[in-house]
This record gives C-alpha cells, structure tokens and sequence, in this order.
C-alpha cells in the first residue's frame, strides 16, 4: 500500500539582515509513492514560500478546493514558541492534505519544493522549461549535494533507482533559495522499516 509521510518540524529562527528575521521549517518527506522521486528527503522552507505553493497548485487547479494555510497574523510573535508551533502544525496540516489529491501530486511545483531547496523564481523556471536541467535532474542533484539517508545508501549501492549523474555540481545550474539553510535530517524510526 502506497504512503506519503509529511513532517513539518525543527522551527529555526534565520536572520535576513541586522534588522529582519525570519523562521524557516524542516519538511521531512518519506514515502514508497511512484510519484516522487525521492523516497526520502529533507528541505527547508520560509513561510512565503508555502504561500507561493498553495497560489501557484491553486492556479493550476481551478476546480479543487485547496485546503488553507495557517493565517497570517500581524500577532505572529515569532519568540513565541506557542505561535511558532501552531503555525508548524498548521502548514504540516496543509502539506497533508495536499499529498494525498493525485491532481496536485502530478505538478512539478510540488516536487520541487518539497524535494529541492531551489527558490520560486529557480522552480518556476525549471518547470517552464528554461533550465538546462528538468525537475527530476534537480530533484536528484539537490540529494547529490546534501546527506543521504541510510536507505538510500543502499539503494545506490544496488544501482536502483537512480539515473546515471555523471555532472558537476558546479556545472549543473542549480542554485539553493537565498534564504534557505541546509538541513541537517536525520531518518525518522519509520523510514528505518523499510
């Protein structure tokens, strides 16, 4: 039986300048669904970017009711650690629901970010068809660049799963989103299973 398993989790405070900050959040993917790429991966995500996501799936599906973000309150303190965690439950609600729709499972955006740390304006492109690279190559260089989990490891010493890379990073034409930290995931016990 096929599963997706969404967590957002690990809320860090990330400084912009001397005068902004902001929180970004860990969303951890695993999942044996033919539709990812990845079987498991980790990225980082600022609130902005979810509202991008759910405008860009909406425009794309008109006829679907996407479920709603957390609202953004001009109270959002983000030293609060009750706001924090009420805006982490309420996008890891979202992402929930969002993976289980088939329609939204099928565009590129999603993909991208949830299995990418490329910016909007880099997914927009990429899905456009205005890179070099398409979403799977962005998907795969992204896991190149960042730890892989032990399964994975596995994986790729079996030679399953994965298209022959023999480019650069360097070469590549990717880019990280400017406000994005590398994550630092550690599987879960439930990617540990199988």
């Amino acid at each position: 039986q096929e599963f997706v398993t969404v967590l957002v989790r690990d809320p860090r405070t990330q400084k912009e300048d001397s005068w902004h900050s902001y929180i970004d959040y860990e969303i951890f993917i695993h999942t044996n669904s033919m539709c990812f790429t990845r079987k498991t991966s980790c990225v980082r995500r600022r609130f902005r970017e979810f509202v991008w996501l759910r405008q860009r799936l909406q425009s794309n599906a008109v006829l679907i009711q996407l479920p709603e973000l957390p609202s953004k309150t001009p109270f959002f303190n983000m030293n609060n650690p009750h706001h924090v965690d009420h805006r982490r439950q309420g996008l890891q609600e979202f992402l929930e629901k969002i993976v289980q729709d088939a329609l939204l499972l099928s565009d590129s955006r999603l993909h991208l970010f949830l299995q990418t740390q490329l910016s909007p304006e880099d997914m927009e492109a990429c899905v456009s068809g205005q890179t070099k690279y398409s979403v799977a190559d962005a998907i795969h260089e992204f896991a190149s660049l960042n730890r892989r989990f032990p399964i994975e490891d596995e994986e790729r010493k079996k030679g399953k799963n994965y298209a022959d890379s023999d480019s650069e990073s360097s070469s590549s034409g990717l880019r990280p989103s400017d406000d994005s930290i590398s994550c630092g995931c550690k599987a879960s016990p439930a990617s540990e299973e199988s």
